[in-house]
């Protein structure tokens, strides 16, 4: 009917729909597999898989848990994956806001791994295109990793508070700057 309201056709549910259940599979597959021994992991992703991806073929299946399963074991992230670190963690928090009403928050975080000295929230993006830049990183997802790094900061006053989006597709960890999440921050308490 109009640019605002595009028909969608029902070849384009079912896409919307496979990449949705695509989404699910590795959020699900990244949470879980970390914790299991390297060498059984594969097998657990197939079983998964299996139970899990309805409508996938064989090859479709073993290509999703290749492919998640190198990410695992890809030595450029592996402290988002290492042991101590923690999935699908909740968080609540509440940001005053001067002169207006506080800006409750509250999320999962996808991976979080916090040292002596540093807290790193990652948060998984399945997009087929990410974007080549931080600063073309979709505001919705700097402007939720702003709000977890501000109530995480609050609870870690003394570590540096750092948030990044793995892009699972192209195997890229794209860290948000401070000042960009800062910046994101202030447009939020302002309004």
């Amino acid at each position: 009917e109009s640019e605002r309201h595009p028909v969608r056709t029902a070849e384009s549910l079912t896409q919307r729909a496979r990449a949705l259940q695509h989404g699910t599979l590795v959020h699900r597959l990244l949470q879980s597999l970390p914790e299991i021994a390297a060498a059984r992991r594969r097998d657990v992703a197939l079983a998964y898989l299996a139970r899990n991806a309805d409508g996938w073929t064989d090859e479709e299946r073993q290509g999703l848990a290749k492919s998640t399963l190198a990410l695992i074991a890809d030595p450029r992230f592996a402290p988002v994956f290492a042991s101590g670190s923690r999935a699908e963690v909740s968080i609540v928090g509440r940001l005053e806001r001067p002169g207006g009403r506080p800006v409750l928050v509250s999320g999962q975080i996808d991976r979080l791994v916090v040292t002596d000295n540093e807290v790193l929230i990652v948060d998984f993006k399945t997009n087929n295109v990410p974007p080549s830049r931080p600063d073309e990183a979709p505001r919705g997802y700097v402007r939720q990793l702003a709000l977890y790094r501000a109530v995480l900061g609050k609870l870690y006053p003394q570590r540096v508070v750092r948030a990044a989006l793995l892009w699972t597709e192209t195997a890229e960890l794209m860290e948000i700057s401070a000042s960009a999440l800062e910046a994101e921050l202030a447009s939020i308490i302002a309004t």
